[in-house]
C-alpha cells in the first residue's frame, strides 16, 4: 500500500514523524510504502539543514525515492525559500536552507509529483 503524509497540526513533525514514523522507516517495519510527505506551517522547521530529524529523513527519502515537499507559502513566510507570495502555487518558488531533496510547492506540484506513484491513502497529521 502507498501512503502520503501531510503534516498540518502543531508538532506533528517533531512528535509523530520524529518518534513514530521515522524510526519505523529506518528500521524497515513501517508497514506501508511512503510515496511522499508534505509539510505545512512550523512543521517545515524539522527539515532545516543540520536538523537531526531532517537529516535522517532526507537519507531515508533518498534511499526509498520518497517525495519531501514543503508548502511554498509557508517556506517563503519563514525565510526557507526563494520566491514571492505571488509565485506560490506556480512551481517557481525554490526551497533553500533545507535538507537535500526537499522541494517547495503547493497542491498542483504535489499532485504532479505523486502522479506517477499515487498514494492509496493520504494521512493528515
Amino acid at each position: 500500500m502507498n501512503v502520503a503524509y501531510v503534516f498540518t497540526t502543531n508538532m506533528a513533525s517533531t512528535f509523530k514523524l520524529a518518534t513514530m514514523i521515522l524510526p519505523q522507516l529506518e528500521a524497515g517495519n513501517h508497514g506501508a510504502n511512503v510515496a511522499g510527505m508534505m509539510f505545512f506551517d512550523d512543521n517545515i522547521f524539522c527539515l532545516r539543514e543540520g536538523d537531526p530529524v531532517g537529516e535522517r529523513l532526507a537519507k531515508v527519502a533518498k534511499e526509498k525515492g520518497m517525495l519531501l515537499m514543503v508548502c511554498d507559502q509557508c517556506a517563503v513566510r519563514r525565510g526557507l525559500a526563494d520566491g514571492t507570495f505571488e509565485q506560490c502555487g506556480s512551481g517557481e518558488v525554490k526551497a533553500r536552507g533545507l535538507v537535500d531533496g526537499v522541494v517547495a510547492g503547493c497542491f498542483p506540484q504535489l499532485y504532479e509529483a505523486l502522479g506517477a506513484s499515487p498514494p492509496d491513502q493520504v494521512i493528515s497529521l
